[in-house]
Parts: C-alpha cells; structure tokens; sequence
C-alpha cells in the first residue's frame, strides 16, 4: 500500500498548532479524511473484476482476461492522474480545494458505478479515476505542512498517517465483502452493487470530514491570496470535464495494450528529459538519474505482479482455492485485509532489523533492498507453484492457507521496496526536477500496474483461470521476479558506484 513520503512538502513556518497524542491536532483530522477515502478505495476495489464478470459476461470465463485488463487500466490511470491533480492544487486551486472536488468526483463515480451498463460503468471508472487524483497526492502534501523541516516527529507524522491508509484498506474489504456474501436473495451482481454504494458513503464521509475539521488547518492548503479561486476552480472543474472523457476513451476504447505503448512513451520521453537535465549539471547528477532510471525499470517489474491481487488472485480464490470452513465459505474480498495485516505487522520488524544492520554496517544498499523486494515477490509465486503442483486435492482446490500466506509474504516484499522509493527519488533527482522526478516513480508504477492486468489476462486465458492456467503464469512470474532480484543484487555495485554515496 504506497503512502504519502515522509519527504514531501515540509512548511517553513507552520501555525502552532495545538496538540494531540504530541502531534499537531490536524493530523488526527487527514488520518480519519485518508481513512474513509482508503476505506472506499480498497472497499471496492476487490468487486470490480468480479462484478465485470457477473454483470457484463452472465459469469463465464471468458470474461476475466477482459475484466483484467480494465482493472490494469484502472489502476495505471489512477496513478498517473495524480500528475495533472497534483498541478491543479500547486498552481490553480490549493489542497484544500483540490481534495474537497476530489472527493464529490470520486464519490459521484462510485454511484454511477451501479448503472448496470458497461459504458455507463467505464464511465463511473473514469470519474473515480480523475478524482482520485485531486484527492490522494495532495492530502499526502498536506501532511508535510504540518510539521516544519526540522520537526523531529515529522516522520512519526507520516508514519501514523500511513496506519490510517493501511487501517482503511483492512476494514473495509471485510465490511464490503460480507455485505456482498450475505445479501442471498438478489443475484450476484446486484450484491457487488451495495459493494460500490458502501464505497460511495465512505466517501461521502470522507468528505464530510474534512469539510468541517479544515478549520483546525489555520489556512493550510488553501490558495495563495493574489489567486483568482473562483476563477481557478471553474478552470479545474472545466480541466476535468475535458480529462474524464479522455480517460474514459483510454479506458473503455484503447484498451490496456495501447495503453501500455502511451505509458511507455511517456516514460521514455520523462527519462530523456531527466538525463539532459542530468548532463546539464554536470557528471555526477547525469550518474544518479542514470542509477534512478535502472530502478525505475524494475519497480515497474514488481507491481506488474505484485498487483495480482485485485485481478487474477480473486480468481484464483474464487475458483481454485477451498475456502469452506464447516458450512462457512470465507469471503473472497476478505484475502484483501490480510496485506494490510501484513504491512502493520511487519512494517515495524523491518525497521528495527534495518536498524540493526545498520549498527553492524550491513544494512543493504537501495539496490540490494530493491532486489530482496523483487525475491520476496517471487517466493508468494513459489509457493502458488507447489501448492498448484502437489496440493491440489480432489476438488480441484488448493488450501486456503497457501493464499492467505501469499499475501504475508508480498507484503514483506513491499516494505523492501516501496518505503523507500520516494525518499530514493529526492536524493537522486536533478535539484531542479525533483517533482518531475516523482512523477517518474508514479509513472512506473502506473506501468507497472496496466501490465499486471495484461499478465492477469494471460492467466485466465480465453475460457477462464484453470489450475494448469494458473500453474503456467505463476511459474511465469516466479522466475521473472526472482531472476531480476538475482539480477539486480549482482548489478547493485554498479548502480551503488552510479548513485555516488547516496544510501
């Protein structure tokens, strides 16, 4: 679950705010804000590929290499719209505004969401996607304004923040995903549809409170005064009339492949534009955007399967694994609260052992933490492998277990790699492109994750996932994930040499 760096935005002279808990009281107020937007985000998030298939393909097969791709697509488009939402609050409107507008546009998605028509859906899509934007990197932003650049509980700050992502994601497929399995009068995919009103009343409480706790902010976020607002917010409300179409259009009509070659394109030219930017200043600035750009590209290859989980991995659990316990059958939505179990589990013993090996001097280097997230990626896929290999019993299925630990151990992969990404970003970046850097790191997640939906489409094939599919694209991803981390731990004194210092 990416969060909100600790390096982001920090004030130069923030209110003196009053405290709770020793921290700034408007941190409280963003935590449960973040909260109902995550609890929305992710509480839906698991019915979309499910709800394709009941709704639009009469549940066949055949509709999850389709559903895949439009969950890849999805997911790509909502990080590379925090570029255009993050211009928006910087320039035009403030964050104030920005995550207010936000949050209307994604909540009035997720209502429309429940039209049972594939391009009034798509459509719903494309609303959540432009909203998300507005809302997720700038209340991130609003985080580091708390707190001055010196302010030793800074990090704390964000570090609490980060629960309140990681807390909605967890309660939240578990409230959605019983509704969807106890509403047993209906057909399925009117289940899946309380599913995105659930998500659309949290996000009108997220709204809410922000709305009435933005008071404790003492100006914070909101536009600079020789700013037209009135004036800006009619150019941002007419921005986004004129970007929901086009996502909708990438989205609905292109599809994920040319999708892919868009965001390849884009990468590309961002790459370039940082290496002439690099060269500009001179030879060790060129080495470090070099040594960011070879990370960049396997980041790209760690969330193109580590995002399984809202795609193929649903699937997998709805079809392939034995979730009956006596005469109660385990949730498919709820394997989405074991990663957030994961991250708030082990985020803290990762850190202490990062600690201690720095005591020693042995703490691995960006690259080497990079290549342990890639490894532990790749062992989840070795266990799906011999569990589709040898534990697959007359039924058909695998042991529930199996899945859950799936989760664990990606989630131990994640915190390798993804704490540490944006913080790598600031310290590797062209002094003048550090934000245009970050969109770099968005980017090749946005990647990544448009990807994840083509591999997920491959799983389940033409006629949908089988275990001899499974089998065969999990074997697939084990080897990619674990060559590249051998890869990139063999290669890592040279990026090290590249990066000049930087750790």
């Amino acid at each position: 679950m990416a969060a909100g760096s600790a390096n982001v935005a920090p004030a130069t002279n923030p209110p003196n705010f009053p405290e709770l808990m020793g921290h700034p009281r408007p941190l409280w107020m963003l935590f449960m804000t973040e909260f109902w937007e995550r609890f929305s985000f992710y509480g839906m998030r698991w019915a979309l590929t499910l709800y394709i298939v009941a709704q639009f393909y009469s549940g066949s097969g055949t509709g999850e290499a389709p559903a895949n791709r439009i969950y890849g697509a999805y997911l790509a488009l909502v990080y590379a719209s925090g570029l255009l939402g993050g211009y928006a609050a910087d320039r035009l409107i403030g964050y104030q505004r920005s995550i207010l507008l936000g949050a209307v546009i994604m909540g009035s998605g997720l209502f429309v969401m429940m039209i049972p028509s594939m391009d009034v859906f798509e459509l719903g899509l494309s609303l959540v996607i432009v909203g998300n934007g507005l809302f997720k990197p700038n209340i991130s932003t609003m985080v580091g304004q708390l707190y001055a650049q010196n302010d030793m509980r800074r990090d704390a700050g964000f570090t609490i923040f980060y629960m309140g992502i990681n807390a909605g994601s967890f309660v939240s497929p578990l409230l959605t995903g019983w509704l969807a399995s106890v509403i047993t009068d209906t057909p399925l995919q009117q289940n899946y549809k309380v599913v995105f009103a659930c998500a659309g009343v949290g996000m009108i409480l997220s709204f809410l409170w922000f709305w009435f706790g933005r008071r404790q902010l003492h100006g914070i976020g909101r536009p600079p005064a020789d700013v037209s607002g009135t004036r800006n917010l009619g150019i941002v409300l007419a921005g986004a009339a004129i970007v929901v179409p086009i996502v909708y259009v990438l989205l609905a009509k292109l599809g994920a492949d040319v999708l892919a070659w868009v965001l390849g394109i884009m990468f590309i030219a961002l790459a370039v534009m940082l290496l002439i930017e690099g060269i500009r200043e001179g030879a060790v600035p060129r080495d470090k955007v070099i040594a960011m750009l070879i990370i960049f590209v396997f980041n790209i290859l760690f969330w193109m399967f580590y995002e399984q989980a809202g795609s193929s991995f649903n699937f997998l659990a709805e079809k392939i694994v034995d979730r009956m316990f006596g005469g109660w059958e385990f949730p498919v939505a709820w394997f989405q609260s074991v990663n957030p179990i994961g991250v708030i589990t082990l985020a803290p013993l990762v850190a202490i052992a990062w600690v201690a090996l720095a005591k020693r001097n042995q703490e691995p280097s960006i690259p080497r933490k990079f290549g342990l997230g890639l490894i532990g990626n790749g062992l989840a896929f070795l266990l799906l492998m011999l569990a589709l290999t040898h534990m697959v019993d007359a039924q058909n299925k695998i042991p529930f277990w199996t899945l859950f630990m799936v989760y664990i151990i990606q989630a131990l992969g994640e915190l390798c790699l993804s704490p540490i990404g944006l913080s790598m970003v600031t310290k590797l970046a062209p002094s003048r492109l550090v934000g245009f850097a970050m969109g770099g790191w968005f980017l090749s997640i946005a990647t990544g994750n448009n990807l994840s939906g083509i591999f997920a489409s491959s799983v389940s094939g033409e006629t949908g996932m089988t275990t001899a599919s499974a089998l065969s694209g999990y074997t697939f991803g084990f080897w990619a994930l674990v060559g590249s981390g051998v890869l990139l731990f063999l290669i890592a004194p040279l990026i090290n040499k590249l990066m000049h210092g930087v750790r």
